[in-house]
């Protein structure tokens, strides 16, 4: 998101950061061939296919609707750091803030998903009641909106540097130093820590009861959700991280400039690659979807992803659920075996009919 406000041009970089604008470029071009299609797929798979969505499904297509707005963004990307750019400071403002958004978005959905998903197995019951009160959409709404609201500091600071007559949508230009660190500390705690914090928590506090699951649908989907996370993590830590310089930097140029210029060169050098991670993080999702679908692939006409999110939907809690499955084993001294009901009805009306017709 944050980019820096001294990046050079290609002919005039030092060779260890024109190397890396080259492996920049190649991580982006990998990541729109891999991720635009793979988001594409995931979007068709869920509207054509999918009549019945969970929650987490639903989050899993905003979650691609996002990315697919950023990925579709990379080849003009591509082309602005191989010559220059020229489309003009409005096209420039409007595609930054457009990312940004969509990035800020990626990350609360995320997060989001985990806090569905600790709420759906720590407390079942709860999350059908949130289903009920109708609350989700108007969730989505404002994750949305604060998104969007959010990435507004992007337009009066994304500007066009023109350098040797060749001009480059990679620059933030602030008023003051104060302008700047409210930018970067904003960015850094909305899209970074505060997010992490939460997903840790609920991970955290989710380890225990996941080898403990009756359903093993359900505790694939929630790996797969954790492997969404950590995936999040490897690829927006390094960004964060220049963030995080970049702060030290502005609260010791005044008393250590020799200090305040090596972390400089650090995060310049660094800054490409570590922006280019951050597309992975939007491309890689699909492949995680696909190789979770492995076991579920038994046909060219249901394939495995189909059947991934169809299992997501009937093992989590939420709007447009209709069969929620209860499973009651015998006591010990019977033979070993189990009843599977499913009924489209409330889940404590399943259990207590369930009770009823099996007292112990």
């Amino acid at each position: 998101m944050n980019h820096s406000t001294e990046l050079s041009p290609p002919e005039e970089m030092a060779p260890e950061e024109f190397d890396a604008l080259t492996v920049a470029c190649v991580i982006l071009g990998l990541s729109f061939l891999i991720g635009a299609p793979g988001n594409l797929l995931v979007i068709w798979t869920i509207l054509r296919h999918i009549k019945q969505r969970s929650h987490t499904v639903v989050l899993i297509l905003h979650l691609a609707a996002a990315d697919l707005l950023v990925l579709i963004t990379l080849p003009l990307w591509i082309y602005s750091l191989v010559r220059s750019w020229v489309f003009g400071e409005a096209c420039c403002k409007a595609m930054v803030y457009i990312i940004n958004a969509c990035m800020y978005t990626s990350v609360f959905l995320i997060t989001l998903m985990s806090v569905e998903r600790f709420v759906a197995v720590r407390y079942p019951f709860a999350s059908a009641k949130w289903k009920r009160k109708k609350t989700f959409n108007k969730v989505l709404l404002a994750l949305w909106t604060l998104a969007f609201l959010f990435s507004i500091p992007v337009i009066p600071t994304q500007v066009v540097g023109k350098e040797s007559s060749e001009e480059h949508c990679l620059y933030r230009e602030y008023t003051s130093m104060g302008q700047e660190l409210l930018c970067v500390l904003l960015e850094t705690l909305v899209g970074y820590i505060l997010p992490f914090s939460i997903l840790v928590v609920c991970y955290g506090c989710m380890c225990s009861r996941i080898t403990q699951m009756t359903f093993k649908s359900k505790h694939k989907s929630t790996v797969l959700i954790a492997s969404v996370v950590v995936v999040f993590a490897i690829c927006w830590t390094p960004h964060h991280i220049g963030n995080i310089f970049s702060l030290i930097i502005l609260g010791i140029v005044d008393t250590s400039p020799d200090m305040a210029e090596k972390l400089e060169t650090v995060r310049s050098t660094t800054i490409f690659i570590a922006g280019a991670m951050v597309f992975i993080s939007s491309s890689i999702n699909p492949l995680l979807y696909m190789f979770a679908a492995r076991s579920f692939r038994n046909s060219m006409r249901d394939i495995g992803i189909q059947k991934l999110f169809r299992h997501i939907s009937s093992t989590s809690p939420g709007e447009g659920n209709k069969e929620v499955l209860f499973v009651s084993k015998r006591p010990s001294n019977q033979t070993q075996s189990s009843e599977v009901v499913s009924e489209p009805k409330d889940q404590m009306d399943i259990l207590i009919k369930m009770c009823e017709e099996n007292p112990s």
